[in-house]
């Protein structure tokens, strides 16, 4: 059957509008090709699969910007008894519990291969849509180095993954070829130390300008391939921001300069708040390693602070959680966040769907219900203009529709 058609619903569509009752959205095969109300429609005389959205909500398929689908908490004492291959179970598992949560597209962060990306694509595993970066760069000692003082390396590791660290431009330069040939579709690294670290903090500098600049200049020189920047303290965000890279990700102990230096380069923010809130829970209970609580607990009321500000200030803010570090399904969680400081729902929505295709370039394929996208449909049980946090429960995203398949209907 090549039509499907979604009626009976209200269409709140990505594009920050007003909201449209007894909308109607017709798709052939896996593309959007009319939207609007019943009697604006001009139906074919073709059979049609009808799905009654029983006045719920439709809205865009969500797409997470930060996520890490291979990982589940970068415990070291999965490094140390887990196989390899059980990684790439929990991965089917972690997208499984990704779409389910209403997310259809995520920019994977790090660690998933090109052959993770081609399973979803060839319909061998259910999941989203991935753009990925394979491996994270990061300098020796520096936020993805896993080797502990005690000589035990924790890192994850297996054919075909490049290696992570580089120090120096001509060691930068061959890393960053080395990732792009393995299928990086963005090159990801990590300007700062981390929460999640053994050898640094959130605050310490990692790369020199010089390094990163010559990332950002691979990148252009590989069909325009971006950078996106993990950083949370203040002189590895300005050197990333230095060198040109398209997306911060954190942001905690961003000041007025760099954000101003944001607004001027067109840089996106990731402000992963999810990740933020919920390693203070993990601190709070005893759940992170002992190296991380501290970081964890102080973190959270600067970041809270300084994103507010960007906000404020008009720095374009996108949707990512950093899925992976904390649990997988949780995704939508962030649209709360974003509300908190100060995002209309509406805003929220569009950080989580127009403006997170635009950060991922992928925004003549995805990101809103309209004419000429591809299918990435779901309905919400509740209204998220009346309640945002309501999507933060997979429960009451009844149905999900990727590239104009169902993937999960509790509608009937």
């Amino acid at each position: 059957m090549k039509y499907s058609l979604i009626y009976n619903g209200t269409l709140i569509d990505g594009n920050g509008g007003k909201t449209l009752p007894e909308a109607v959205i017709l798709i052939k095969n896996n593309m959007i090709v009319a939207v609007g109300t019943e009697d604006s429609i001009s139906l074919p005389d073709e059979q049609i699969k009808k799905i009654d959205a029983n006045g719920m909500f439709i809205l865009p398929g969500f797409i997470d910007t930060h996520v890490h689908i291979m990982a589940n908490g970068f415990k070291m004492e999965d490094t140390i008894h887990n196989p390899l291959s059980l990684y790439f179970y929990k991965a089917v598992e972690n997208m499984h519990k990704t779409i389910d949560a209403g997310v259809t597209t995520v920019r994977d962060a790090g660690l998933a291969d090109v052959g993770v990306k081609i399973a979803v694509e060839k319909e061998i595993i259910t999941g989203p849509r991935i753009q990925i970066s394979v491996m994270p760069l990061s300098i020796s000692g520096g936020h993805f180095d896993f080797w502990l003082n005690s000589g035990f390396d924790i890192k994850v590791s297996y054919p075909g993954l490049p290696e992570s660290l580089c120090d120096g431009e001509e060691e930068v330069r061959k890393r960053v070829r080395e990732i792009l040939r393995s299928g990086a579709e963005f090159i990801k690294v990590m300007v700062t130390g981390g929460v999640m670290s053994a050898n640094d903090g959130p605050e310490h500098t990692q790369f020199t300008v010089e390094e990163l600049k010559v990332m950002v200049q691979e990148g252009k020189y590989h069909d325009n391939v971006k950078v996106m920047a993990h950083g949370h303290g203040l002189e590895g965000i300005k050197n990333a921001l230095k060198a040109g890279v398209h997306s911060i990700e954190h942001g905690t102990y961003l000041d007025n300069e760099a954000i101003n230096m944001m607004i001027d380069q067109d840089t996106y923010l990731v402000p992963t708040c999810l990740v933020i809130k919920q390693n203070k829970k993990f601190a709070e209970s005893g759940d992170l390693p002992e190296y991380s609580r501290a970081q964890a607990l102080e973190i959270v009321d600067i970041h809270d602070k300084n994103i507010k500000n960007a906000y404020k200030a008009g720095v374009k803010i996108v949707m990512g959680t950093d899925c992976g570090v904390i649990p997988h399904g949780l995704n939508l969680r962030e649209l709360g966040f974003l509300c908190d400081i100060g995002m209309s729902p509406q805003e929220a929505i569009m950080a989580g769907t127009k403006y997170a295709a635009e950060c991922m370039g992928w925004q003549d394929k995805i990101g809103t219900v309209e004419p000429g996208k591809l299918a990435d449909i779901i309905i919400s049980k509740k209204d998220p203009i009346l309640d945002i946090k309501s999507l933060g429960n997979p429960d009451n995203v009844l149905l999900v529709m990727k590239d104009g398949k169902i993937v999960k209907n509790l509608l009937n």
